[in-house]
């Protein structure tokens, strides 16, 4: 997205601001801001949803979870003309290793949620949204159960919003942890008091989501972006950003860095840690392609920038590695917890992350054998695309990506029986 400087009004940057002190959540804070004039402009105005939409698709607002998706577009596959319960969910799971913006914006700003919500139910003509929270972010729910409070006693959430005919009642939920609950179908599976299994597409959640219903799932940087929007126009929005690329991103910056934090830009982490070399950078969560840090540092930070440099955006989780990394170790950790994460639905997935899993620990501790890079190669190519979800694919990207650009540190492995890096730790 585009670098500025600026915090915008109360769209999804200003948690940063509110998180300062820890009190800004509340809804008078909110209220003083700005808050909740998007959503009186649109029921006062009676503002047509189609409308709406068109400002939503005009903003090119993208899906901020992961895929990037236009949300605009994403909002048009609802049918309008359907006459029965429609359905709105936040996903606000965020079990993306290196990920952690979504908890922020719950934390410190959460009726810049609730507001892109209600918005987003008017256009869509949905009277029940849910806003599913990670399971091991407890604090984070109460949180968001105390700001529903605030909103349902100020009437912004109710049986006829402001006197405007608009009903609309969101409730929170509180998932157990399991990253495959990220996905969007095991995500409504488990609202449904099931196991969070992915389900088959098609049918779409548009036209078969929750309880066999038409739903739209949006991330929860997404519907935060929203009021802003609204106010401002979706050429303002546009603007602020890059064609197809349309407004600001919040990235969730860690690992050899001197300030891990949220921020919207990477100098805002203060560079290297201890002034050493940046080797590699993961530009959008664990699941993405790994990039040299040459590659890295020549590239924009936008949708289409990282997939030309060979990699994707996703939940914009900036994982940092300096020069002390091994790659090979690096790679059994991410490898690890996609083993671990796998719901065992797929056999590609079920039996591939393990054997990815068990090929890298015996390189990592001296056990490698001429032709594991190959295998390894091999196995990924035999997951990705061939699962229900992307866990497959998000466990074979970045095993391949990382064989291709620190190929000679595995096989040094593989040769010499110990770590390329001499001082590592």
């Amino acid at each position: 997205m585009n670098a500025r400087s600026e915090f915008i009004d109360y769209g999804p940057e200003a948690i940063i601001l509110a998180g300062l002190t820890g009190r800004n959540w509340r809804l008078a804070d909110y209220v003083a801001r700005g808050g909740y004039e998007a959503l009186k402009k649109i029921l006062t105005e009676k503002t047509p949803p189609q409308a709406i939409i068109a400002e939503l698709k005009k903003s090119a607002l993208r899906g901020r979870g992961g895929a990037g998706f236009p949300t605009g577009l994403k909002w048009s596959f609802v049918p309008q003309q359907y006459s029965g319960d429609k359905y709105l969910v936040c996903n606000s799971d965020e079990g993306e290793p290196g990920t952690f913006k979504d908890r922020d914006i719950l934390r410190y700003n959460p009726h810049v949620l609730i507001e892109g919500m209600a918005i987003a139910a008017y256009a869509m003509g949905c009277r029940r949204g849910y806003n599913y929270i990670h399971g091991e972010i407890w604090d984070t729910y109460e949180r968001c159960e105390e700001a529903l409070e605030e909103a349902y006693q100020a009437r912004y959430l109710c049986d006829n919003i402001l006197g405007s005919g608009f009903s609309f009642h969101l409730y929170n939920q509180h998932g157990f942890g399991a990253y495959i609950c990220g996905e969007e179908t095991a995500l409504l599976e488990s609202l449904e008091g099931k196991k969070g299994l992915p389900r088959y597409k098609p049918p779409f959640p548009a036209s078969y989501g929750l309880y066999g219903k038409p739903t739209t799932i949006n991330n929860t940087e997404t519907f935060a972006a929203v009021p802003w929007i609204i106010n401002r126009g979706g050429e303002a929005f546009l603007n602020l950003g890059r064609p197809n690329n349309g407004g600001t991103k919040i990235f969730s910056v860690s690992g050899d860095v001197e300030r891990p934090g949220n921020a919207k830009l990477l100098e805002m982490a203060g560079g290297m840690r201890a002034g050493r070399k940046l080797k590699a950078c993961i530009p959008g969560g664990s699941s993405m392609p790994v990039l040299p840090g040459e590659a890295m540092m020549q590239t924009d930070m936008d949708y289409d920038s990282i997939a030309k440099a060979g990699s994707m955006l996703g939940s914009g989780g900036v994982i940092v590695m300096d020069e002390t990394r091994c790659m090979v170790r690096s790679l059994l950790r991410v490898s690890y917890f996609y083993f671990e994460e796998s719901c065992g639905q797929c056999t590609p997935c079920r039996e591939g992350t393990g054997w990815l899993w068990r090929v890298l620990n015996r390189i990592e501790h001296g056990e490698g054998r001429n032709g594991d890079l190959e295998l390894l190669t091999s196995v990924s190519d035999n997951i990705a695309g061939r699962t229900i979800c992307a866990l497959g694919d998000a466990a074979a990207l970045p095993v391949k990506s990382f064989i291709k650009h620190f190929r000679d540190e595995f096989q040094y492995h593989i040769d010499h029986k110990r770590c390329l890096v001499p001082d590592y730790v």
